[in-house]
């Protein structure tokens, strides 16, 4: 699958400068990051999760995993959880499932993005399928996506 009309468009109506990639089928940010041989703090996971029953994107370095608890306190949410396959369907239907971009906009979504990110010259990230990949500027990407910024993950290990 390359990457789609769709996504392709919103970037340039935005004025995004971006490259793609494609790699070999694989399934995990970091799997990404090695087959792109970029590190992976510059490689975002994208997730999707419910705040108070609304679908957002929660979007942190590869290596670092989803701290519910920040990411509640940063939303002000009483309540936050993983979406499920159907809610991500229902809220990204062109996307293969763990594709998703961070690029909430483009899907109707708020994104909340790690602080861990800020330093980033640029960031890379699945392209809607496991074999495409996107880099464009940090800077591009809060511009185009206004996150929430915050302190919303934790140490994998």
């Amino acid at each position: 699958m390359a990457v789609s009309r769709r996504l392709k468009k919103f970037l340039k109506d935005n004025k995004v400068k971006f490259k793609s990639f494609k790699h070999d089928e694989v399934f995990t940010t970091q799997e990404v990051a090695a087959s792109q041989h970029v590190p992976g703090n510059r490689m975002v996971k994208t997730v999707v999760v419910k705040l108070d029953g609304q679908p957002a994107l929660a979007v942190v370095p590869a290596p670092r995993m989803i701290d519910f608890a920040k990411l509640k306190k940063v939303a002000g949410a009483k309540k936050g959880e993983l979406a499920s396959e159907k809610d991500i369907h229902d809220c990204i239907p062109d996307c293969e499932v763990g594709t998703m971009t961070p690029l909430g906009p483009l899907y109707g979504i708020p994104v909340y993005a790690d602080t861990a990110l800020s330093g980033e010259k640029d960031i890379f990230f699945n392209a809607e399928s496991h074999t495409d990949t996107l880099q464009i500027a940090f800077g591009d990407f809060q511009r185009i996506t206004e996150p929430t910024m915050g302190d919303i993950s934790a140490s994998s290990s």
